[in-house]
C-alpha cells in the first residue's frame, strides 16, 4: 500500500500525478466542465498533496475521482453556476465508483462469495439482476417477508466484512 510523500520527483505523490493525471483529465472532461478540466485536475492533485506523509492510498483512482468530483462542485457552486452545481450534486457515488481499481471489485467477489447461499441468492438477484422482492420471492419460492429478511442479512454481512471482520 503506498503511502503518500510529498519530498522530491521520485516521490509517491509525484508518482501517482504522472500514472493517473491523464486518465484523470479525460474523466473529468467527460463528466464535467470541459473547459475546467486542467484546473479540477490540478486543485485535485493540491488537495491530495495534504494528504501527504502518513496517509496511505489503496485505491488511487476511486480516491482521484471522489477529490475530483468535490473540487467541481465546489467550483461550479463559486462560480454561481447553480445549473451545473445541481447536475454534480445528482450524480451518484455508483457512477463514480465504475472506474475504481479492480481491487474494489474483487473485494466485492469475495465478500459475496463468503456469504451463506440463501443470502447470496437474494442479493445477487436483487442487486446484479435488478428483480424486486417480489420477482425474487416468486423466482425462489420464498415469502417477500423472507426474501427482505435475507437481503438484510446479505447487506449486514456486507457490512462486517467491510469492517474488516
Amino acid at each position: 500500500m503506498p503511502r503518500l510523500k510529498n519530498n522530491g520527483p521520485n516521490d509517491q505523490l509525484t508518482q501517482l500525478y504522472r500514472r493517473y493525471a491523464g486518465w484523470l483529465k479525460r474523466v473529468v472532461r467527460k463528466r464535467f466542465a470541459a473547459e475546467d478540466a486542467d484546473d479540477i485536475v490540478q486543485e485535485t492533485y493540491l488537495r491530495i498533496s495534504r494528504l501527504a506523509d502518513e496517509n496511505v492510498v489503496i485505491h488511487p483512482k476511486a480516491l482521484l475521482l471522489k477529490v475530483a468530483r468535490n473540487t467541481a462542485i465546489d467550483r461550479a457552486r463559486r462560480a454561481g453556476r447553480g445549473a451545473l452545481a445541481l447536475r454534480l450534486d445528482c450524480i451518484e457515488e455508483r457512477e463514480l465508483s465504475l472506474h475504481s481499481h479492480q481491487a474494489e471489485d474483487l473485494l466485492l467477489k469475495q465478500i459475496i462469495l463468503t456469504m451463506p447461499l440463501a443470502y447470496r441468492d437474494v442479493f445477487v438477484l436483487s442487486r446484479f439482476s435488478g428483480l424486486t422482492y417480489q420477482e425474487i420471492a416468486v423466482r425462489l419460492g420464498l415469502s417477500v417477508k423472507t426474501v427482505e429478511w435475507r437481503m438484510s442479512k446479505a447487506l449486514g454481512h456486507c457490512g462486517r466484512k467491510l469492517q474488516g471482520e
